[in-house]
């Protein structure tokens, strides 16, 4: 039977625990977690999961182990299971910045690394996670880590080299979106607009706009036009991001967030 641990079971670590556990690609895996919290531990116990109280028991059980820590912890946490690391084993890590350069650093260079970059909407299973791996992983090992990411939401296969360029696109724009919204409610309710209501047409708008982008065959600029017919309220609503530099703005917080990647990894 395949083996799968989880150290860490924070938000993603927990997300991904249960997306995949209640999947039908689970029945065939045997599936453990360890985290730092006594507390947590508990509760996934309770949760009817198999619950280590080490972290190098789960890398002694386990082919596929997936790293769910803080990328500052990861260093440490690698020091402990490193002798516990087989040849066969896939480590795939969740740590933002961290590149398997740096994870074979501690482990030895013949170590099997995937990467994975969720994001936040992981928890309600509408994740979208890029992927990533190098030769040393194989095929059907790639395939079956990205079915477990796939339990949670999408997943794209993305060059390894790309990991931290992706952060900004996936991973950190929720926050951005937040941002993005709270502009909007803000206003309505300046404007005497209920800010509930008002934030309840604006989520729906950009899941009905997202799904839109995702299956329409027109491009991005062909969808704007489709909305904003010259002359008209949206197009003056456009006319103000342009002024404003919107698109400079956006670009000059995916170039931070990625340069912000890179010092982690350093």
């Amino acid at each position: 039977m395949t083996t799968l641990g989880f150290i860490g079971a924070g938000n993603m670590g927990t997300a991904i625990l249960k997306g995949f556990s209640s999947s039908e690609a689970a029945k065939e895996v045997s599936i453990s977690v360890y985290d730092i919290s006594i507390g947590k531990r508990k509760t996934l116990k309770q949760s009817g999961f198999s619950v280590y109280n080490d972290e190098i028991e789960i890398a002694k059980q386990c082919k596929y182990i997936i790293l769910a820590c803080k990328p500052q912890q990861l260093p440490e946490l690698l020091e402990k299971i490193k002798s516990c690391i087989s040849s066969e084993t896939v480590l795939i890590s969740l740590c933002a910045g961290i590149s398997v350069e740096i994870i074979r650093k501690y482990t030895g260079e013949n170590t099997k690394v995937i990467l994975v970059m969720p994001n936040m909407p992981i928890l309600l299973g509408e994740g979208a996670s890029a992927v990533a791996c190098d030769e040393k992983v194989s095929n059907e090992e790639f395939m079956f880590v990205r079915s477990i990411i796939e339990s949670c939401g999408i997943a794209e296969t993305i060059p390894l080299d790309k990991m931290n360029e992706i952060i900004c696109i996936n991973a950190s724009s929720p926050a951005f979106i937040y941002l993005f919204a709270k502009g909007f409610a803000d206003y309505a309710e300046e404007h005497g607009i209920n800010g509930k209501a008002a934030l309840d047409l604006f989520s729906q708008t950009l899941i009905g706009a997202g799904k839109m982008l995702m299956s329409s065959d027109k491009s991005i600029d062909e969808l704007i036009a489709q909305v904003a017919s010259k002359g008209g309220t949206t197009f003056a609503g456009l006319e103000a991001f342009h002024s404003g530099g919107l698109e400079n703005i956006v670009k000059n917080a995916c170039e931070a967030c990625t340069k912000r990647a890179y010092e982690l990894g350093s």
